[in-house]
């Protein structure tokens, strides 16, 4: 079974940045595609941004390109979100999850490409 347990959440200034992180135990998760969604109050989980295997390619939802990276450290079995340049509207909590292997032929942002889901951590952009 795997476990993800995200970090490094908190409340930050308009225009500050972030760094959140996912651990990662149960399977080594160098062969997984890892992701990044968000779910503010009174809104559905949206996508935020996803990493390869071997982080060969990331992708970006629209609203946070430019502003946030992905990565990751497989010796570490962790995934990471770096956040700049944050906005109030980046407001919510922030969850790590591993894509399913199987191919299912739903795109990277389809958050029922994934299976497994950390617990969450908030990030509040506020003055």
């Amino acid at each position: 079974q795997v476990q993800l347990v995200e970090s490094g959440g908190g409340l930050v200034e308009p225009g500050g940045s972030l760094r959140v992180s996912c651990a990662a135990s149960g399977r080594t998760l160098s062969s997984d595609g890892m992701g990044w969604f968000r779910q503010a109050p009174g809104k559905e989980r949206e996508f935020v941004a996803y990493i390869t295997v071997s982080a060969i390619a990331t992708y970006y939802a629209n609203s946070v390109k430019g502003r946030f990276t992905i990565s990751r450290d497989d010796a570490k079995n962790a995934v990471y979100l770096q956040m700049n340049s944050l906005k109030p509207e980046d407001t919510a909590i922030y969850y790590c999850t591993v894509r399913a292997r199987a191919y299912s032929g739903r795109p990277y942002s389809d958050a029922r490409d994934y299976e497994y889901w950390g617990q969450g951590t908030q990030v509040t952009v506020s003055s």
